[in-house]
């Protein structure tokens, strides 16, 4: 493997213009690709083979362009002029995205006369109408409210319209150019990663661009797999830059310097990026069908920076030449030397490994404790900001109809059964309200209103009681309520197998990369009380108070089922990273010294600073999500960045060390019949330089 990483870096350095015209180009083609044949963001968040999904394809087929979802509008009767207000509902209705719009007259009024409500009927999923549409409507909100009508807007359309610009990439990228500057000490330096980055950012967009022609992708995934792939862009950049300018110092020519550097951290980069494209590829384990297409978004993001890395970057240290140590940043002193307060830290761990396993074990489970408490479900305007024109309509249908009313169960039942299911519903202890059934194409809808909120506990008892066989066969309950409810279930039962396949899967990577069975489990276990860590913050942040409102959650917000799926995807293969870059270069020294604990220190003195750096880096780009509008970014970002940082300090410093301190020369422990079937990877003793 080395010696092919050197030849593709010797390829590199030699047609180094050539290979930045190459990337020029391929970065402009791609753009115009997406320009041409790219498709719309769409998401289906309902879940596949539940009855949830299956009430919403019979609303589909018989009752036409009748989506489960609605755009709400709620206003106070006092002094409400009914002529404005159908005028309000006659422009909706003309709106792409919206099927139908009742005149104010039958608008639904709450029992005490105070306000009334009117749905408008989307024409497709809430996810799939257009923004413009959502932000007409509040700026129609606006114009009405302005004559005098107290009027507000709910719905996940209104929602999505009323988030503002922010720019999590541009502020993730700011920060770690600030970074860089420091860890790296020159201009130059510090823009190198930084361009592979953003090469690896437009490309990867424009392809996720022509991905939703194909597969239906949320728009969210942009966000996501810019984020990834500008950290782990920077990383891997990170990685070949620091081996780089040590082969420099060490006398070595720049192509020397190049080609020893893409075929010593390459390896590691390839082996990193391989374990986060497997990570990934979990998702599809899950069977959620609008995960595939967050998956293969994150992936391409993931193999464009890779790809990056061995070739764009060789190419532009190349061009960089001599010229890399220039426009040095004033009062920064870099060196690429040893660190020696790394090489004490290490010393001083494995002096007292127990005490230093323990207690960095300690730390981990506090941090993983509350996960236990973690609520899983899909958040709702109770939780938006007190401001927000959703919460404002969320609170005044929960005051004046009763809080199940924001989150109604749409019954399918076939249409000679509507009366007696309607009966049956009206009995029930946990239904407040039965609607008038509606019939098509041989079905009937019934809307049956609980008498608590969506979110509530005792909701979901009522839900499962009315499928427990009560209301009789063929009867299928769907919306925005059950469709939560069913995604919860489905993810606690898959997310067992979603887990065994990542880790197997990682563990065999690790096992060709190091050949050791006790180094691959090691990995494993940490990486898990890394990921328990994160979910742990995750649980404490979404319960709102003192620390939810330092990144904007206000209440105590359910954390939407995809998100612990995410995290693990993403964390499981980015813990591996550094561990792989930690591993590379002990395995490097054990080769050289043949004595474990004397590796081990070499091997963190040799990677402390670019490990921190990196993991600075990448707590900064993920942190910077915090600042997103959207609830589940700001708690995939806050979780993805505790968790990088606990990883490359607890971890990576304090576990690692004192792990491998005990375990000895079994840390490269590997049955002999193991050793016959697991598939090799080329070893260099040596770096590789070239000729």
């Amino acid at each position: 493997m080395s010696r092919r990483l050197a030849a593709l870096a010797g390829t590199a350095y030699t047609h180094r213009k050539a290979m930045l015209a190459g990337w020029v180009g391929a970065l402009v083609v791609a753009i115009a690709l997406a320009g041409a044949l790219g498709g719309e963001f769409s998401v289906d968040y309902s879940t596949p083979g539940s009855q949830s999904r299956a009430a919403a394809q019979v609303l589909e087929s018989d009752f036409a362009g009748r989506s489960p979802e609605t755009v709400d509008v709620v206003w106070e009767t006092q002094g409400a002029d009914d002529a404005k207000l159908d005028a309000f509902l006659a422009k909706a209705a003309t709106l792409k995205g919206i099927a139908a719009a009742p005149k104010a007259a039958d608008a639904t009024v709450s029992p005490d006369g105070k306000v009334a409500i009117a749905r408008l009927q989307l024409a497709e999923r809430a996810p799939n109408v257009p923004k413009a549409t959502g932000k007409e409507l509040l700026d129609m909100r606006d114009q009405i409210r302005a004559q005098g009508t107290k009027l507000e807007l709910g719905g996940e359309v209104i929602q999505t319209a009323q988030q503002g610009p922010i720019s999590s990439e541009a502020v993730g990228l700011t920060i770690a150019a600030i970074i860089l500057l420091i860890s790296l000490g020159t201009v130059v330096a510090a823009g190198l990663p930084l361009l592979l980055a953003l090469f690896g950012l437009g490309i990867a967009t424009s392809l996720i661009g022509l991905l939703t022609a194909v597969i239906d992708t949320p728009d969210w995934s942009v966000t996501l797999a810019a984020m990834l792939g500008i950290g782990v862009g920077i990383d891997y950049a990170l990685l070949i830059l620091t081996r780089h300018r040590a082969a420099l110092q060490n006398g070595a020519s720049v192509q020397e310097a190049v080609v020893e550097a893409v075929s010593t951290a390459g390896r590691s980069v390839l082996v990193a990026g391989t374990t986060v494209v497997i990570s990934l590829l979990g998702l599809f384990a899950m069977g959620l069908s609008y995960l595939y297409g967050v998956a293969i978004a994150a992936i391409l993001a993931v193999l464009v920076v890779m790809a990056g890395a061995l070739t764009l970057f060789p190419a532009l240290l190349g061009l960089a030449g001599r010229k890399i140590e220039r426009l040095k940043v004033p009062l920064v002193h870099h060196t690429d030397t040893d660190s020696p307060r790394a090489a004490r830290w290490s010393a001083a761990v494995q002096r007292r490994p127990w005490p230093a396993a323990i207690a960095g074990t300690v730390i981990l489970l506090a941090l993983a404790a509350p996960v236990f408490g973690l609520w899983l479900g899909f958040p709702d305007a109770g939780n938006d900001r007190t401001s927000t024109t959703t919460r404002k309509a969320y609170d005044l249908v929960s005051t004046h109809f009763g809080a199940g009313s924001n989150g109604p169960l749409m019954v399918v039942v076939p249409e000679d059964r509507a009366g007696d299911v309607a009966g049956k519903l009206k009995t029930d202890s946990g239904i407040a309200n039965v609607s008038d059934p509606q019939t098509a194409g041989g079905h009937a809808l019934i809307l049956a209103t609980p008498k608590t909120s969506p979110q509530a506990t005792v909701t979901r008892d009522t839900l499962d009681r009315l499928r427990d066989g009560r209301l009789g066969a063929g009867v299928l309950i769907g919306g925005r309520t059950a469709e939560a409810v069913d995604q919860a279930q489905t993810t606690k039962t898959r997310l067992p197998l979603f887990i065994g396949v990542v880790v197997g899967l990682s563990l065999l990577l690790l096992l060709v990369a190091f050949r050791s069975v006790v180094v691959a489990i090691k990995a494993a276990i940490m990486n898990m009380l890394s990921v328990g860590a994160a979910y742990g913050v995750v649980a404490v942040l979404a319960q709102g108070g003192t620390f939810g409102k330092l990144v904007g959650i206000d209440t105590e917000t359910p954390v939407p089922p995809f998100i612990p799926v995410i995290m693990f995807a993403v964390l499981f293969g980015l813990s591996m990273d550094y561990e792989v870059f930690l591993l590379s270069r002990v395995r490097e020294e054990y080769e050289k010294c043949g004595d474990t604990s004397e590796a081990v220190n070499r091997g963190l003195a040799r990677t402390a600073r670019v490990i921190t750096s990196a993991a600075a880096i990448m707590v900064v780009v993920f942190g910077a999500l915090a600042l997103s509008p959207e609830v589940f970014l700001k708690l995939i970002g806050c979780g993805l960045a505790t968790a990088v940082f606990v990883d490359a300090t607890v971890v990576r410093l304090v576990l690692v060390p004192a792990a491998m301190q005990l375990l000895g020369d079994r840390n490269w422990w590997m049955p002999g019949w193991l050793d016959r079937i697991i598939p090799r990877a080329e070893r260099e003793l040596e770096p590789v330089r070239a000729a």
